[in-house]
């Protein structure tokens, strides 16, 4: 399977991408490097996109399971290296799943096979992060 991107240069350090499937993103430099903080920074979006590769992986499985799920939020919070390139070394993942009556087993099932098999993003930045998580069940009435 191939994946394909291609990002034009705008101006200073703001960049538009365009996935392979047509939608665009705007990415810009923070302002000491000539951003102007119109868009996400790179290493944002890097982090935005193992958020919702491992989000569409755990909906997947708790849908499968008939899990009654209302609301899945992930927040993610990442520590970078001081020397370049100044890549990730820490990353915690926090899963925040609201539903009614959901089966904490089934849960933390779901995410740790997203985290350990299926997500290809969390998979990638764990080549130089260590990878943690911790979920967070809500009930709803």
């Amino acid at each position: 399977m191939t994946v394909t991107a291609r990002i034009a240069w705008v101006d200073n350090a703001l960049f538009v991408g365009e996935s392979g499937s047509g939608h665009t993103v705007t990415m810009d430099g923070a302002p000491d490097v000539g951003g102007r903080n119109l868009g996400a920074r790179p290493m944002e979006m890097v982090l935005i996109g193992m958020g919702g590769c491992t989000a569409i992986d755990v909906v997947s499985m708790l849908k499968k399971q008939r899990q009654d799920v209302r609301d899945v939020a992930i927040e993610l919070v990442a520590e970078r290296a001081d020397d370049h390139p100044k890549v990730f070394t820490q990353v915690k993942v926090v899963y925040r799943v609201r539903g009614k009556g959901l089966n904490r087993a089934l849960v933390e099932r779901a995410v740790s096979l997203s985290d350990e098999k299926y997500c290809s993003a969390t998979a990638m930045v764990r080549q130089s992060a260590t990878v943690t998580h911790e979920v967070i069940l809500e009930e709803v009435t």
